[in-house]
């Protein structure tokens, strides 16, 4: 059974716009794929690893599998979405493509784990804890409107230090 959404991106999904195309980057086993197909959006999904969405069957889903910290270029070209999901994921260099693959007004969710995390178990590597601000430095850097924003302990699903962010492409 696929874990349900993160209630970040259930709370701000509503602002991708209508039918438009979203990104779930490192979608894991799928679990925000499914939700925004529901929602009625086509969804490209992509991560190193798609067996967790075999079992989706819908012409409005595009799978790529790709190692998206192999150093190759940035794998969705020119491709532009309303939408943009990222959850439980860094990978730093990829902090300029991800903003900039986002339609005007287009929406950017991102929910990953924070310094102080390593408290309480993995991820507890450095390199895959955001800094204090980092999400809203990227934003910034990409003159992305913060919407929301919040750097916190939370005790749901498990207890974690999380970074989330909820950001729009200027139009």
């Amino acid at each position: 059974m696929t874990a349900p959404p993160s209630a970040w991106v259930e709370r701000f999904a509503p602002l991708i716009a209508a039918g438009g195309p979203v990104l779930d980057l490192a979608c894991g086993g799928g679990r925000h794929t499914r939700f925004l197909l529901a929602r009625g959006h086509p969804v490209t999904a992509v991560d190193r690893d798609i067996s967790g969405l075999e079992d989706i069957e819908a012409p409005e889903l595009t799978r790529l599998e790709v190692d998206l910290e192999d150093g190759s270029a940035w794998p969705l070209g020119e491709q532009r979405f309303a939408g943009i999901v990222v959850t439980n994921y860094l990978f730093r260099p990829l902090f300029a493509s991800i903003p900039a693959a986002l339609k005007p007004a287009g929406v950017l969710i991102y929910e990953t784990f924070a310094r102080g995390n390593e408290r309480y178990g993995k991820p507890s590597n450095p390199d895959f804890l955001l800094t204090p601000g980092e999400l809203l430095a990227m934003a910034a850097v990409a003159n992305l409107r913060v919407l929301a924003y919040e750097d916190l302990e939370v005790t749901d699903p498990k207890p974690a230090c999380v970074q989330r962010i909820c950001a729009i492409a200027s139009t």
